[in-house]
């Protein structure tokens, strides 16, 4: 593979111990071979980081990043940006699970289309990591004005092209809650749009014990999304808030 072709993988790692072996297996089973995980452990008091070097020590492709203190994820994220020596760069979370063709045929629509960010369909799973058959499709494009409506974008599908867009510009800003969102919104700025590609390559676990505080906690993170990082006024952020709310209540039906 050459060298252009490396697909740096950054996973930031905070007491992550019960679903860590199964993340770095979904990179490991990989068809694409020409990656680097980068785990970022942000201070963990589990056995994280214990098996991190284990797999470290068998596959050279596998990185222990730590944090000198708790940073919380965008600032464990960026951590692993600043360390990636990839062309392109993608992001998965601890808990979350790839298709072992995800890599691939991600990274060949990116070149066959010359984007520089593209995400992906993906499905629902339960804490054990089984697919519950809710699944998200994602638009063929969009752009900033219909990101700030539609939060389909999800974190483990998005892959960046660093020749086409800078570190500087995917950092993502120190905020505890909706980083990546935020994130995907300044890129959005910067580009005319993403690219949405058809397909489940990525698994989003979550607990079913704490949906209902979790959508609690997502409609008060995304207003203060607009609010206070997007800076929009009232109106405006009402006007997107309503079409987020629709969008997240078709996303599960």
């Amino acid at each position: 593979m050459k060298k252009e072709e490396l697909v740096s993988i950054v996973v930031p790692v905070y007491n992550a111990e019960k679903f860590l072996k199964d993340t770095v297996r979904t990179v490991l089973e990989q068809t694409y071979p020409n990656w680097e995980l980068l785990l970022v452990d942000d201070c963990s008091n589990d056995d994280s980081v214990n098996i991190i070097k284990e797999y470290a020590t068998k596959d050279d492709r596998i990185r222990l990043l730590k944090n000198e203190k708790n940073s919380g994820a965008a600032l464990t994220r960026n951590h692993g940006i600043k360390e990636a020596k990839g062309t392109y760069l993608c992001f998965l979370d601890a808990d979350d699970l790839w298709e072992k063709e995800k890599l691939e045929k991600q990274l060949k629509f990116m070149k066959d289309n010359r984007c520089a960010f593209s995400f992906t369909d993906y499905e629902f799973a339960d804490s054990n990591g089984i697919p519950n058959g809710k699944k998200v499709k994602v638009p063929n494009t969009i752009n900033y004005k219909q990101a700030l409506k539609n939060t389909t974008i999800f974190t483990s599908t998005v892959m960046f092209d660093l020749n086409k867009l800078t570190k500087e510009e995917i950092l993502m800003p120190d905020v505890r809650r909706g980083q990546d969102t935020a994130t995907w919104w300044k890129v959005l700025k910067i580009i005319d749009y993403a690219h949405g590609i058809n397909g489940i390559y990525s698994y989003y676990r979550r607990n079913e014990n704490t949906l209902s505080s979790n959508k609690i906690k997502a409609l008060k993170r995304t207003w203060n999304l607009y609010r206070n990082v997007e800076h929009l006024g009232i109106i405006s952020s009402s006007y997107n808030f309503c079409w987020y709310c629709f969008n997240a209540l078709k996303r599960r039906v």
